[in-house]
């Protein structure tokens, strides 16, 4: 007798109640953002965009600066999830691989109104610092999200490997976003050109 299917359980009220709180405010820095520059954008604006008041967003984030901080670590939270895409359509060819995810990578970026403001202001963007000088935790973040993305591709890779691998590419791909120099897909060519051979050797 085939055994019964596992369900999943529901997510508690509370949980899902705080997460489209959390989402409907960042989604609304997201929209202010394709208008204008972050050093314009005020949290009354984000509050009357997302329908809310001033008090809530406070009260659910503390700071402007931990708003921001937790807006950048979702929208890359969301470049991940493109990047993972691009790596499991290509996980026998390690060069393909890390040449597609990193040229998705920099072509969404290329376009994010996120990115775009960090380039329009430059040092004066209060983001900037939050993913340059100041982005250790979110460096981290995604480090530990992207080391987990390549484990799941590729089982024979260990930890030890996958983790130094990812913070790499995190680091590099914050590099080539925030001061593009190249193409996307001329700068991807470089990257995959320098880490596929490792990621081959190592994903045995």
């Amino acid at each position: 007798m085939p055994a019964a299917p596992v369900l999943e359980s529901p997510t508690p009220y509370r949980v899902a109640a705080r997460e489209l709180l959390r989402d409907t405010l960042l989604d609304a820095a997201r929209e202010e953002l394709r208008r204008r520059s972050w050093s314009e954008v005020t949290m009354a604006d984000v509050a009357r965009v997302a329908g809310l008041s001033r008090q809530t967003l406070y009260k659910e984030f503390g700071s402007r600066d931990e708003f921001a901080r937790a807006f950048v670590m979702r929208e890359s939270d969301r470049f991940l999830v493109a990047v993972e895409g691009a790596l499991r359509e290509r996980l026998e060819d390690p060069d393909a691989a890390i040449r597609a995810a990193f040229e998705v990578f920099l072509a969404a970026a290329a376009e994010h109104p996120l990115v775009r403001s960090i380039l329009f202001e430059g040092a004066e963007n209060g983001l900037l610092a939050l993913v340059t000088t100041g982005g250790e935790a979110i460096v981290g973040h995604a480090s530990e999200r992207l080391a987990g993305i390549l484990l799941s591709c590729w089982p024979g890779l260990a930890p030890r490997e996958a983790r130094p691998l990812a913070e790499c590419l995190v680091r590099l791909g914050i590099s080539y976003a925030t001061l593009p120099a190249d193409s996307a897909g001329e700068a991807a060519s470089v990257v995959s050109r320098l880490l596929a051979p490792y990621l081959a050797a190592v994903a045995r």
